[in-house]
C-alpha cells in the first residue's frame, strides 16, 4: 500500500513540475517548492528503508536544490530544464516501483 501511495505522489509531483513550465503566479511556485521538498525527503526516507543508497542521495540533492528556505537562483530557463528532468526521473522511478509491486504480487 505504501508503494502505491509513493507512486501516486510521484505522478502528482511530476504534474506540478510540468505545470511550472507555464506562466503561473508566484504562490504556485512556492507551493511546488514546499511540496517538492517534502516529497523528495519522504522518497529519500522510503528508499533508505530499502537500502537504495543512490536514490537516497538523488532525492536529498533534489530536496536541497528545491528547498524554499535558502533559494538557489538558477533563472527561469534552467529551472524549466530541471523541472522536466525531475518529472522524467519521477515517472521513470514510478515505473520501477510499479514493476516491483507487480512482481511481489505474483
Amino acid at each position: 500500500m505504501e508503494t502505491v501511495l509513493k507512486i501516486s505522489v510521484k505522478i502528482i509531483i511530476s504534474i506540478l513540475f510540468v505545470v511550472c513550465l507555464f506562466k503561473m503566479p508566484f504562490g504556485y511556485f512556492q507551493l511546488v517548492r514546499f511540496a517538492g521538498m517534502a516529497s523528495f525527503i519522504w522518497f529519500a526516507y522510503l528508499d533508505n528503508e530499502k537500502n537504495e543508497k543512490s536514490l537516497v542521495i538523488l532525492w536529498l540533492c533534489c530536496a536541497i536544490l528545491i528547498n524554499p528556505i535558502i533559494k538557489i537562483p538558477l533563472g527561469r530557463t534552467i529551472w524549466n530544464i530541471v523541472d522536466i528532468v525531475w518529472a522524467l526521473i519521477l515517472l521513470a522511478t514510478s515505473v520501477k516501483d510499479f514493476r516491483s509491486v507487480k512482481k511481489s504480487d505474483t
